[in-house]
């Protein structure tokens, strides 16, 4: 299949494993040129960035903070200067504090709203610094705890709903200039992060027992979604959350 994607440059932020590791992956197999944005985990970012290669595709490995705007700055400076231009951007690296809302900080609300909102505004800032080769997409990851409620998801729930608003606010602003902007909505996807819920094994079993489709979502599942997103054919979606889910939200 041709996605008309060849030769486009791309940056996925939080890609070194998870949903983000197979969004870049899934970008190379198009031959697309990948970024990728790690803050940890050095030894899987630079194990991804091989698998790019070996898809035939280039591969950038950039440490970073995305709630940083200086780190920000000084990633699109590596991009700039080694590829000198970027069409795509994946805002995927999130982060959050999982606890009952009784039991939040205003320091964890503002930690997880910096990492899982705020830094989409200086990503896109810096986005569309660099000269396109034709539009730019921006593809912003979330989930479904920004419109349904979810134990201990207070903050990074909040989080989201802003992320999506975010995106509806700059596909209006961005669209004129060629910029496209989205959000994927992810249900319940068995990652890293998944790991961190105290409830992990009751949010499991309650996804598969009510999702229409049978199973849950794996990262390829949100992969595939992100790169229609970056196809010529998505040009009409602006401003939109798609949801992957499995049919698990159409349920009351």
């Amino acid at each position: 299949m041709d996605l008309r994607l060849r030769g486009k440059r791309a940056l996925v932020t939080g890609s070194s494993r998870g949903i983000g590791r197979a969004i870049a992956l899934s970008l190379a197999d198009f031959k697309v040129d990948v970024a990728i944005n790690y803050l940890r985990h050095r030894e899987r970012a630079e194990a991804t960035a091989r698998e790019i290669e070996a898809r035939g595709a280039k591969s950038l490995v950039l440490k970073g903070n995305v709630a940083n705007p200086e780190h920000v700055q000084r990633m699109f400076a590596a991009i700039g200067e080694s590829w000198g231009g970027l069409d795509i951007l994946v805002s995927n690296a999130a982060s959050g504090v999982l606890r009952p809302a009784t039991e939040l900080s205003l320091h964890h609300f503002h930690w997880t709203m910096d990492i899982n909102a705020a830094a989409l505004l200086p990503l896109v800032q810096e986005l569309i610094k660099l000269p396109p080769e034709g539009d730019q997409t921006v593809v912003a990851v979330s989930s479904l705890g920004a419109i349904r409620a979810i134990p201990n998801y207070t903050a990074v729930g909040a989080s989201k709903a802003a992320l999506e608003s975010m995106v509806r606010h700059l596909a209006l602003e961005l669209a004129p200039r060629g910029v496209r902007v989205n959000a994927v909505s992810a249900g319940t996807v068995d990652t890293d992060a998944l790991t961190h819920f105290p409830n992990r094994a009751e949010i499991l079993d309650a996804a598969r027992e009510r999702t229409p489709a049978g199973r849950l979502l794996d990262p390829q599942d949100v992969a595939n979604v992100v790169v229609f997103l970056c196809t010529e054919y998505a040009s009409m979606i602006h401003g939109q959350t798609l949801v992957v889910d499995g049919g698990y939200s159409i349920l009351g």
